[in-house]
């Protein structure tokens, strides 16, 4: 199993799109890339923990490659807004890449550049790279959020969309249960 970390605002978002990828084997929303040790998350949202909302996920990367896992992070998520996804505003949401490996760090930085150079979107991704340092578990109310709150509204207005744009554009590379 390999390791992947990404911040792409809430965590409930990112966690509910990876969890229907193909290879993926398990995700845990957490902490990442700040100061404080143990946060909670009324702390990471006070802007006081330096940490971002993240997710991090276990693949099998016989079935799914990092570079996949890449594509389907920057299609569901703004990576040019600084510290903002819609509604969402503050550092603990902005747009992130903890590698582990150089070898992570350097597939993070080509498809950066690869999309930059086509022009894929109309601004600049402020996309962070940060080598992961230590990973936060959230409370377990936030596990697993929008499978088990799909009809809270903002699940219905903010996740679903993006749950539908992965259906649409990647229905081959998402788990067919």
């Amino acid at each position: 199993m390999k390791i992947a970390v990404f911040a792409g605002g809430c965590f409930w978002c990112t966690e509910a799109v990876f969890q229907r990828i193909k290879g993926v084997e398990r995700i845990v929303p957490g902490y990442t890339g700040g100061s404080f040790k143990n946060p909670s998350y009324s702390e990471v949202c006070s802007g006081i923990t330096g940490h971002a909302e993240a997710v991090e996920i276990s693949f099998n990367e016989d079935i799914v490659s990092y570079n996949t896992l890449l594509e389907v992070f920057f299609a569901t998520h703004d990576a040019t807004t600084l510290n903002r996804q819609g509604n969402d505003f503050g550092t603990h949401y902005r747009s992130a890449i903890f590698y582990s490996s150089e070898e992570q760090k350097q597939k993070a930085e080509e498809f950066i550049n690869l999309l930059n150079k086509k022009k894929v979107f109309k601004e600049s991704i402020v996309t962070e790279l940060k080598r992961l340092d230590i990973f936060y578990k959230a409370e377990v109310n936030h596990q697993n959020y929008y499978n088990e709150n799909s009809q809270e509204p903002y699940c219905e207005f903010v996740i679903t969309p993006k749950i539908e744009k992965i259906k649409e554009f990647y229905s081959d590379k998402l788990k067919t249960n």
